[in-house]
């Protein structure tokens, strides 16, 4: 149990003193970035799937 807890401190440590984190400035930028990538590769998929649907209903007005 004494290794269970000095891990858990010593984890507590690297999160609060080795761990650069990001400021608060960089935090909104980066989630605009991925907010905006996440639209586009929405719409991307959005428009495959219209265009795999549209041609598989002319292959099925075929047969």
């Amino acid at each position: 149990m004494a290794r269970f807890v000095d891990y858990i401190k010593e984890s507590a440590d690297d999160l609060k003193n080795k761990v650069s984190w990001p400021s608060w400035k960089e935090l909104q930028s980066s989630s605009i970035v991925v907010a905006i990538a996440s639209l586009i590769i929405a719409l991307i998929v959005y428009v495959m799937d219209l265009s795999f649907r549209n041609v598989l209903e002319v292959i099925y007005s075929l047969f």
